[in-house]
């Protein structure tokens, strides 16, 4: 019997031991699984929020509780079957009293392993609560300084995107200017065959003219500007960024039209006079003295500001090109056929007509000769008598002053006299050829076909040409 008790004992201590391993394999498992709902549960935050953690916190504790309470039922289901066949050698009192003890054995170690259990999944419940607020407020915060930080990036990029906009054209002008160059001349600099003083003169780069860099040299830069591919000297030269303001300060802005009955108005309004209305292709000067006017473009317009809409207009620095020999010898041929087709458009052949005369004073004769004197006193008779016709014809007229003082002094006219050299030649005396021909004028003679102007012959305005001038 005694040896049946200690088997007995020998084997409900190697029960306890097993029902102990069991508890403890079932905590590591329900402790692994439970790491894994847990960050499972995190990845939830962002879709489900705080509602579903909770919710899966609660299922967390009570998927522990079973599975401890599942794994110590089931080793105290090994143990009693095990007591049960070591049992089946001994007296059947015996057997029940030791089973009903190792039951009470084993039910007293499940509820010790169901109170630390419970124990530690409110530990580990309470420390997952604190990491998921420590993330909620985490994730707030970072969502805050998220929103700060695409704010202070959409403000620097609207920044960066305005400072763009506004130095794109600039930007993109220097660019252009950077393989530039210009004539920094009064006149014209000669392009050379090659880079040597002695070379052959292939063409002229005048001022105003731009041309692009093939090659830079420290005296010589090679060149290329129209028909013209030379050398030209650096000394009189401006290049890159120099060029341009160079343009800038010196050639005039022109205003290309872009449709066809452009209205040019005398204000920067849509409400102000129209002056005129200009067709497509028209260049209009571009007036850069004038204060700028959003949306407009000011331009010059027979001598006053006008504005056009800058929406219909393409503004450009008006730059020239260098010429060939050759090019300017035919624009010079070309210049000279034009003077002579307007000379000959004029008449040498005078005849001189008598009109009423008309009664003068002393005075009067003495003023009318200054003048002559002053307008053609080194011409021949016949030039100084027509520009005494010309003041009596304008007296006849009825358009001009009523008198011969009041004609000569007319505001414009005669810049002689308004410059005091017809005073000055009156009070010192005319010479006699202007006072005669002065007379003859007064007397009625006429030989320039009732001319009320005159200007040089070179103008080329026809007319009869008298001497010096063409009067029309």
């Amino acid at each position: 019997m005694n040896l049946r008790k200690r088997a007995i004992s020998g084997i409900m201590l190697a029960g306890s031991m097993v029902v102990m391993c069991a508890i403890a394999d079932a905590a590591s498992t329900v402790s692994a699984e439970a790491v894994a709902v847990v960050a499972d549960t995190r990845t939830d935050l962002a879709t489900d929020g705080t509602a579903g953690v909770v919710a899966q916190l609660n299922q967390i504790n009570t998927d522990i509780v079973e599975m401890a309470a599942a794994g110590i039922e089931h080793s105290q289901t090994i143990l009693v079957a095990s007591a049960d066949e070591e049992a089946q050698a001994v007296e059947d009192t015996d057997t029940l009293e030791n089973a009903s003890v190792v039951q009470n054995e084993a039910a007293s170690i499940e509820e010790s392993a169901q109170i630390e259990s419970e124990e530690d999944g409110t530990a580990q419940d309470a420390g997952t609560t604190e990491d998921i607020q420590e993330t909620v407020e985490e994730n707030a915060t970072d969502i805050e300084n998220t929103e700060n930080t695409e704010t202070e990036n959409t403000e620097e990029t609207e920044n960066i995107e305005n400072a763009e906009d506004a130095g794109n054209t600039e930007n993109t002008e220097d660019a252009e200017w950077q393989n530039r160059l210009m004539a920094d001349v009064d006149e014209f600099l000669y392009v050379r065959a090659s880079g040597d003083a002695d070379a052959e003169i292939i063409g002229k780069l005048y001022k105003g003219d731009v041309a692009d860099v093939v090659e830079s040299g420290d005296t010589w830069t090679h060149v290329v500007s129209g028909d013209v591919d030379g050398y030209v000297n650096n000394d009189y030269c401006v290049s890159g960024e120099d060029a341009l303001a160079y343009a800038q300060e010196n050639v005039e802005t022109e205003a290309q039209v872009n449709t066809n009955g452009l209205r040019v108005r005398n204000e920067a309004s849509e409400d102000a006079s129209v002056i005129t209305a200009v067709s497509e292709g028209t260049t209009l000067t571009v007036d850069t003295d004038a204060e700028a006017e959003d949306g407009w473009v000011a331009v010059k317009y027979k001598g006053q500001t006008a504005y056009v809409s800058a929406d219909y207009v393409t503004t450009e620095l008006a730059l020239g090109e260098a010429v060939t020999i050759e090019e300017e010898k035919a624009a010079l041929a070309k210049k000279a056929e034009e003077e002579a087709a307007a000379k000959a458009a004029q008449t040498t052949e005078t005849s001189t007509v008598q009109n009423a005369s008309v009664s003068a004073s002393y005075d009067d004769v003495t003023l009318l000769a200054a003048l002559i004197q002053c307008e053609a006193g080194n011409e021949c008779y016949e030039g100084q008598l027509a520009v005494g016709a010309v003041v009596m014809n304008r007296l006849r007229s009825g358009a001009y002053p009523s008198s011969i003082s009041g004609v000569i002094y007319q505001s414009g006219q005669f810049p002689p006299a308004g410059q005091g050299m017809v005073a000055s030649i009156a009070a010192n005396g005319p010479k006699s050829s202007c006072v005669q021909a002065a007379q003859q004028a007064l007397g009625g003679s006429d030989n320039t076909g009732g001319a009320t102007c005159f200007s040089r012959a070179s103008s080329g305005r026809a007319g009869v040409v008298i001497g010096n001038h063409v009067f029309y």
